[in-house]
């Protein structure tokens, strides 16, 4: 049995469930509160402020583009977003006195064998998933070789990373922020997965109740793994590789932008749902891998 204690700069964390590292006598819902404030208002300050920067540099060198979409543009958008890893480990140390590198997993550590393990198993799976997906043609366009270039190599440089401080933030940060708040481990499991994952969706803003349903279905998915796994890394391998494919397939084939981040209502139909068999094997898996182990992966 794990035993929830507080956990302070100057202690190394006793072990307990993963949403349950920022227990502490004190429910704290107010500085809750305030760190998701902190930690979506940050990702949108870094979203919009690098945003400008790459606008800015594209005026300058005339690139050519497609409706406000260009391979810098989108670059920055995903460099803003991996800063959510650094932005959410000092959050929580300055609000809660926690280190930074226990968002990790409940070992303090990012555990690289088990995301090495899971790296193997889904990578060749999401790309069976992503070939499913994209069976229907989507409207393309003509890209220039180095316009190409630049968005493959940002889909496997900076897109994973992307993904990453998705994860930290939201299945990390927040989950263990709303976990807190209850003196009922169960409880506070289920306000986390759940406020997490409305929060997720609502961060994408999509009008469309397919993406929705897809939004809500993969953050309560991978919140649960993380969970269950004790960590962030199954499910920051489950983002990363779902992204990074899509992004490069994008590129490949020259999918015009404009309709592949067009989340609006007419624009997305039931297909956005194809993944969701991806998310639900994926808890299976953890879910039988784990029924001996408990709430952790060694």
């Amino acid at each position: 049995m794990r035993v929830e204690s507080e956990t302070t700069m100057n202690h190394p964390p006793t072990p307990v469930e993963y949403h349950r590292g920022l227990v502490s006598d004190k429910r704290r819902v107010g500085r809750g509160i305030l760190a998701i404030l902190l930690l979506l208002g940050g990702m949108q300050f870094f979203i919009f402020t690098l945003a400008i920067a790459a606008t800015l540099v594209d005026g300058v060198i005339g690139t050519e583009s497609r409706a406000g979409y260009t391979p810098l543009v989108n670059a920055a958008g995903a460099f803003a977003v991996a800063l959510l890893i650094p932005w959410s480990m000092l959050i929580q140390r300055w609000l809660y006195g926690v280190r930074g590198g226990s968002l990790s997993s409940v070992l303090g550590r990012f555990r690289f064998d088990l995301f090495g393990r899971a790296l193997v198993v889904l990578l060749p799976v999401t790309v069976v998933v992503q070939i499913v997906y994209y069976w229907t043609p989507l409207p393309q366009t003509t890209w220039s070789w180095h316009d190409t270039l630049f968005l493959v190599a940002t889909a496997l440089v900076l897109t994973p990373l992307q993904a990453a401080g998705e994860e930290y933030g939201f299945r990390g940060l927040i989950m263990r922020v709303v976990g807190s708040w209850t003196r009922n481990a169960r409880l506070g499991l289920v306000l986390a997965i759940v406020i997490s994952s409305v929060l997720f969706a609502l961060v994408h803003v999509s009008t469309s109740g397919f993406l929705n349903i897809w939004f809500v279905v993969f953050g309560a998915g991978t919140a649960w793994i993380t969970w269950r796994t004790g960590g962030l890394e199954i499910a920051i391998v489950l983002h990363a590789v779902f992204n990074t494919t899509q992004f490069v397939i994008d590129a490949a084939l020259q999918v015009d932008p404009t309709v592949a981040t067009d989340r609006s209502a007419g624009a997305v139909d039931v297909t956005a749902l194809i993944p969701i068999p991806l998310i639900i094997g994926a808890v299976v898996v953890v879910a039988i891998r784990t029924r001996r182990s408990g709430t952790t992966i060694d």
